[in-house]
């Protein structure tokens, strides 16, 4: 994946793949024009596409490069200790306490498991983990006393190490379980913009607290951050939970001996950013609200209706309330009400927010929060769609995201308003920028260049769809 990122980082080539010759890549490679080779899973396939000759010969160079790396020299050779070939045989040689599992999601319960049975903490970072392979590892997990992070763990924090999509945080007395990623990237970020730290932020998979899995890990979380020291205000986040499981976190949160404020995501109740100033309040600092950066374009007028395009779900959950509570229905592929799915082929229907970072959308290809390609895609889509007033994006910025997002959106906002512009009409884009001040993307770097480009930029996702939900009414920004 690092590979065919950093091939398509060069001038001249539209696409590259460089991977091995699973099904869904070899689909990957025919979908890119190539006539799809006969190779096994244990082969490697290159496809290249690129604007000359010139630009071919710096990628296949780039290929080159980047396969003949190699690990710095650890001092092994003839007679030394074989690398470990398993999670278990890793804990007995180095001693770990916490594994992180990326294998594909069919491999994963198997790494997660072993892990377990050698006295490890897991991170499960990998998605396509059927959900009752989740609860059989959180019951084996509950029976030895350690703790499962995922699967789909997208971001944790563990005693100042991030794994995943980690943003850069200061230290300090704040616990998070985030039953959630980008959720707990927004928590995170707010919270550090305000000057308060955290001492973990433990994700538990997005499907914890659903009926299913009945909020294993968020309860075993919750003990394990009641005996921190270094904690002294928890804070639960997560995208909508299912009723009763909402209410035994209640019921524990009660009883844990420190102040605990819930952010489980649901109509009428305090969005991500109101929930980040109780938090501050609550650690005895002072709230001050987060940043925004207006459009370089003013407002010409009232818009039609308004497209998400996001690649954290959370994110896109808590956006979708604010809209729906302000115009009714919203369809999304992450629908809030059953009756408000859209079909498979995505079509938009008045108000429409897409997560690009669903299972279904990510299985074979990258995140979106390190690949852009298909937002952009439909970005363009919707700036030739008359009904498409405004779009509204998530940025996220931190460890393991695209390095530099707003090299590849600011220039498609601009092509998508000009795009827009030439059918005679106006296209408002908003976007919510997550990220702190530390992050390797830098924070005001993508602000400048996002806003550049056309977009009004908001640090607090409720703020930016407020702001998309005040075009459509025909107000100011």
């Amino acid at each position: 994946m690092q590979v065919s990122q950093a091939v398509q980082g060069e001038d001249g080539v539209e696409g590259a793949l460089v991977a091995m010759a699973t099904e869904l890549n070899l689909d990957l490679l025919g979908g890119m024009g190539f006539e799809v080779p006969a190779a096994s899973p244990n082969d490697l396939v290159i496809g290249v596409t690129a604007d000359d000759d010139a630009a071919l010969g710096r990628a296949l160079a780039r290929v080159e490069t980047a396969l003949a790396a190699r690990p710095s020299d650890s001092g092994g050779g003839f007679g030394a200790a074989a690398a470990p070939r398993t999670v278990g045989s890793a804990a007995r040689r180095d001693g770990g306490t916490v594994a992180f599992v990326s294998t594909p999601g069919r491999y994963a319960f198997a790494d997660a498991m072993d892990a377990l049975q050698h006295g490890l903490h897991v991170v499960v970072f990998s998605d396509n983990v059927p959900v009752e392979q989740e609860v059989r590892l959180k019951q084996e997990a509950g029976d030895r006393g350690l703790l499962v992070m995922g699967p789909d763990c997208g971001t944790a924090v563990v005693g100042g190490v991030g794994f995943g999509f980690a943003n850069v945080v200061r230290p300090g007395p704040v616990g998070v379980v985030a039953a959630s990623g980008t959720g707990a990237q927004q928590l995170l970020s707010l919270l550090d913009g305000a000057g308060v730290g955290i001492s973990h932020c433990l994700g538990v998979g997005g499907r914890d607290l659903s009926a299913a899995v009945g909020g294993a890990s968020t309860l075993a979380a919750l003990d394990l951050l009641a005996d921190d020291d270094a904690t002294e205000v928890v804070v639960v986040v997560s995208k909508p939970p299912a009723p009763e499981v909402a209410d035994a976190v209640r019921e524990r949160a009660e009883k844990l001996g420190k102040p605990v404020v819930l952010a489980l995501l649901g109509p009428g109740l305090p969005d991500l950013t109101d929930v980040a100033e109780t938090v501050v309040t609550t650690a005895g600092a002072e709230w001050q609200p987060p940043r925004s950066w207006p459009s370089t374009a003013p407002a010409t007028g009232r818009y039609p209706y308004i497209r998400g395009l996001y690649a954290g779900g959370t994110l896109c959950d808590e956006a979708m309330l604010l809209v729906s509570a302000a115009f009714g229905p919203v369809r999304s592929n992450i629908a809030l009400e059953p009756a408000w799915a859209l079909g498979p082929g995505l079509e938009a229907e008045g108000h429409t927010f897409i997560d690009f970072g669903d299972d279904t959308l990510t299985r074979g290809r990258p995140h979106p929060m390190i690949d852009n390609s298909l937002r952009i895609e439909r970005l363009l889509a919707e700036a030739r769609d008359p009904s498409c007033g405004v779009v509204l994006l998530d940025v996220v910025l931190g460890h393991g995201a695209h390095p530099d997002p707003a090299a590849e959106l600011a220039p498609a906002i601009v092509r998508a308003r000009n795009v827009a512009g030439a059918r005679g009409r106006d296209l408002a884009v908003v976007v919510a920028l997550v990220g702190t001040a530390d992050d390797p993307q830098g924070l005001e770097d993508q602000a400048r260049a996002l806003r550049e480009s056309g977009a009004s930029v908001h640090l607090s996702d409720a703020a930016a769809a407020r702001a998309a939900i005040a075009l459509v009414d025909g107000g100011p920004e």
